[in-house]
């Protein structure tokens, strides 16, 4: 398969190792210094693009995707209020979309495990909910775009909150959310129900950024031949 990196900082490089380890040619690489080399031509030399950048240029690089037909398989957080636009221009184009907050295998069943808990405690008011979030100083977004994964899929569930604050929460609803950023940290989220005689707690830790790059070069493998917004539950068939 042919791969098109659109972003080319320490996950792109790691995306590109395994995606080589797997067979895959590298046919495009994007970074900073020759944004002007992303072209719908040089797209359509891929049979798909795998894109980590930033919010900012997220929305215009999957438009190009669209209008190129290459499948996009992306993992940028920090966009979501522009998901109309990016789903409506997909499905102008015919495309296809493989997003994911998170595309390592392990945080997606922690996503349903998450779900599972929360369905339990759904009816035990007396513990209040808390998440913690931690990673590396340079990622922009806080929290995490998993945070706000975990975040949604319990409010759907648990009606004893309703949405996230950063912030001391000013309402029972709100559940806080503490953004740790430090060192080199991959990811770690941790999910704690506490009453005032104990506590719960669930809790996913990546040890690198291989698990990310692996999760990619899979959705990029399985979005071949396939059409509209794709996502991890698709894949690991939740």
């Amino acid at each position: 398969m042919k791969i098109a990196l659109i972003g080319y900082g320490k996950m792109g490089k790691a995306i590109e190792a395994i995606a080589k380890e797997r067979g895959h040619e590298i046919v495009l690489t994007i970074d900073v210094n020759n944004q002007q080399d992303l072209t719908v031509e040089n797209l359509e030399k891929a049979d798909v693009a795998i894109e980590f950048t930033i919010p900012s240029s997220a929305l215009q690089n999957y438009l190009l995707c669209f209008d190129s037909g290459v499948p996009v398989v992306s993992g940028t957080t920090g966009w979501l209020e522009k998901k109309d636009e990016v789903l409506k221009a997909m499905q102008q184009k015919d495309g296809t979309f493989f997003y994911a907050s998170n595309f390592s295998l392990g945080v997606n069943l922690f996503f349903a495990l998450n779900k599972k808990l929360a369905e339990l405690m759904k009816n035990r008011s007396e513990y209040d909910i808390t998440m913690e979030e931690v990673h590396h100083t340079q990622k922009l977004d806080a929290p995490s775009g998993t945070a706000i994964t975990l975040a949604e899929d319990l409010f759907d569930i648990h009606p004893g909150k309703t949405s996230w604050t950063l912030e001391s929460p000013s309402q029972a609803e709100q559940m806080h959310i503490e953004a740790i950023r430090e060192g080199q940290v991959p990811g770690i989220h941790r999910i704690k129900y506490e009453s005032e005689i104990d506590y719960i707690e669930i809790e996913h830790s990546a040890k690198s950024r291989q698990g990310f790059a692996l999760g990619a070069v899979l959705a990029a493998e399985f979005s071949a031949g396939k059409k509209g917004l794709l996502s991890m539950n698709d894949l690991l068939n939740l």
